[in-house]
């Protein structure tokens, strides 16, 4: 059942997004999300919280600044980035897959110029603070981020704890890797291969995507398992943050079966 039916106009609204807040998972390259009450209704009568946090965390939105030197940051993309009809994509991966071009190709409903694409995995199952949502997850081919460049997509979100496969980042030994020991050993043992070996680059998928001044979405859930396969519309905005390079987000997907809800003119 959809989690809110506008009373009035009937749209479904689904939460894509995992809460976020004290002890959430957090990838193994950041600190937990620090929170702290500095005032309190029993002493002050009112309740004020602050935080101290990446915005890499649940959720979030990814600009081309994330890695790309000089490029927009979240506040300086274009609001209708975030806002249009796009798909969500039920492609099926498991431990250490990859999401490829042709996965791509031969998904319904099929992607648009200008769509919104969200790629759900099936990962969105085991958000947790754990190796497997983090270590053993699936993660986009570079020929998956150069069929969506090509394709004129304008967001591109996935169920994972990161756009590129975990053999790909810095959690095995690139840049400043490995962050997770363990995943060079246990990837060798299970695949008989070297992982930088099989993942030469470091992040190709993220970067071509961000290179190409599509922001992305890490993350992906809640009531993602909802809208499988369907073409809704999407907002997901995030803070007008000249120079941020992420920002957590409440997305939401939402479509109206009748057809007939239409947006205001806007007259006076």
């Amino acid at each position: 059942m959809p989690k809110v039916v506008d009373p009035v106009t009937g749209v479904h609204l689904y939460e894509l997004s995992h809460p976020w807040g004290y002890n959430i998972p957090m990838h193994p390259s950041f600190d937990d999300v620090k929170l702290e009450r500095i005032s309190r209704h029993a002493r002050h009568g009112v309740m004020t919280q602050k935080f101290t946090t990446v915005f890499h965390a649940s959720t979030h939105v990814n600009a081309p600044l994330h890695l790309v030197p000089g490029a927009q940051g979240v506040g300086q993309i274009p609001m209708d980035r975030f806002f249009g009809t796009g798909v969500v994509l039920d492609i099926p991966k498991g431990k250490w897959e990859l999401v490829t071009g042709e996965d791509l190709e031969n998904a319904s409903p099929g992607i648009l110029p200008q769509d919104i694409v969200i790629i759900a995995t099936g990962w969105y199952g085991r958000y947790s603070d754990s190796k497997e949502y983090f270590g053993y997850s699936p993660g986009l081919a570079k020929s998956a981020a150069d069929w969506l460049i090509a394709r004129g997509v304008k967001l591109v979100g996935v169920d994972t704890g990161d756009i590129d496969h975990p053999c790909a980042t810095s959690l095995v030994n690139h840049r400043e890797g490995p962050q997770v020991k363990y995943l060079m050993s246990e990837y060798k043992t299970e695949t008989g291969r070297e992982p930088k070996a099989d993942f030469p680059e470091w992040r190709p998928a993220h970067r071509a995507l961000l290179k190409a001044g599509i922001p992305t979405i890490e993350c992906v859930g809640g009531d993602i398992a909802e809208v499988l396969g369907r073409r809704c519309t999407f907002q997901c905005f995030p803070w007008n943050w000249w120079e941020g390079d992420a920002c957590v987000v409440r997305l939401v997907a939402m479509f109206d079966s009748t057809g007939k809800v239409r947006l205001e003119a806007g007259k006076a």
